[in-house]
């Protein structure tokens, strides 16, 4: 069943386009494809999927699990070790968030450099 537009770009606001860029970049060993001081792209290379961060100067992150601003959307990434993944991402500047939902740790909730929520997912093929 053919749609009636193709993926493109998740965007993600945010006050510094470029360091957002170079944490997602180092995650999921994407490199930054094109730059400028309000919009910075990573891609895989391989498929016409891409990761974007666009200025918001007045970007707020969200405070889930609950508040005013709620989540919205998140990313979440697959890792084959969850500890080490954890280790990565910390020394990255990620923020373990304190609401892990979790109840057999298939997936720990992380913050982004700019709060913006995130999960390490333990790699299975059964989603």
């Amino acid at each position: 069943m053919g749609g009636i537009a193709a993926f493109r770009t998740t965007v993600l606001d945010c006050p510094d386009p470029r360091g957002l860029a170079e944490f997602y970049s180092r995650l999921l060993g994407w490199p930054i494809t094109s730059a400028d001081d309000e919009w910075v792209v990573v891609t895989d290379g391989g498929s016409p999927f891409r990761l974007a961060f666009q200025l918001a100067p007045d970007h707020r992150p969200p405070d889930w699990p609950g508040g005013s601003r709620p989540q919205q959307m998140h990313i979440d990434v697959t890792v084959t070790d969850m500890d080490e993944a954890e280790r990565q991402v910390l020394a990255l500047g990620a923020r373990k968030h304190e609401h892990q939902p979790s109840e057999d740790d298939s997936f720990r909730v992380f913050l982004d450099p700019a709060g913006h929520p995130f999960c390490l997912c333990v790699d299975s093929a059964t989603d």
